[in-house]
């Protein structure tokens, strides 16, 4: 790797910022492009692709063979309350890699004795979050029930891009949710971004059920392209298991 190529690198990794280092395995040739760039790139599709499932591979294009290392920042789980969902939360994100973060102004709540080895912030979101440097490589969920604590919250996750947003209650409490969101001046298309209902519709009832269901979203989010749909096991063009 050139001295150039390793130094952009580095300042993308220290700025959280996506990117992939392409080398041609025939020339040696190798460009660093930003994730804002792929749409322009020739290898856009794939790209795009491999970024999106955080892998690296080997691909054959216009009869020259690439090697594309995905470089992405970690994921983030921010949760907005020190809730028992958030209890069975944090080793879920543990297992699949992602750094959890839990944010509860509610200090009988937020304690390291329920929550230990995890970071914990116990503050109001609107004096908790801006230092955390919230972007699209966070999932954020807001559990807490309470509107003084999540709606500031979900304003803050929605006006930073993050690639997912969640929110606790039923279709009755987020359709109120949402008008008090709309009159706080958040746009129609930034509140259909908030995944309400939270997690997928598994029929989960316990507050470990409601967290896998929430891990699963989060992750179908993340890593299927929007509008794909999971693969059922019965496809045989369409392998579940990668």
């Amino acid at each position: 790797m050139k001295l150039a190529t390793l130094q952009a690198l580095n300042q993308a990794k220290a700025a959280r910022k996506a990117v992939v280092l392409v080398t041609d395995l025939d020339s040696g040739e190798e460009r660093l492009v930003d994730e804002g760039a792929i749409a322009a790139d020739p290898l856009a599709a794939l790209l795009a692709q491999q970024l999106r499932q955080g892998r690296s591979t080997t691909v054959e294009h216009e009869g020259r063979r690439h090697f594309i290392t995905v470089h992405a920042p970690p994921v983030r789980l921010v949760m907005i309350g020190a809730v028992h969902i958030s209890q069975a939360l944090v080793p879920l994100a543990r297992l699949v890699g992602q750094d959890a973060i839990i944010v509860d102004p509610r200090t009988a709540f937020a304690t390291k004795e329920r929550f230990p080895d995890v970071k914990l912030l116990a503050e109001w979101p609107d004096i908790a979050l801006p230092p955390l440097g919230i972007d699209r490589y966070t999932a954020f969920v807001a559990l807490t029930h309470d509107p003084k604590i999540d709606d500031g919250a979900l304003q803050h996750a929605l006006e930073r891009d993050c690639f997912y947003v969640g929110a606790l209650g039923s279709r009755k409490t987020h359709t109120r949710r949402v008008e008090r969101l709309r009159q706080a001046g958040i746009g129609d298309e930034a509140l259909a971004r908030i995944h309400a209902p939270i997690g997928l519709d598994i029929g989960a009832i316990s507050p470990a059920e409601i967290a896998v269901s929430i891990m699963a979203e989060i992750t179908s989010a993340l890593r299927l392209e929007s509008g794909e749909k999971q693969p059922r096991p019965s496809d045989p063009a369409k392998p579940c298991y990668k």
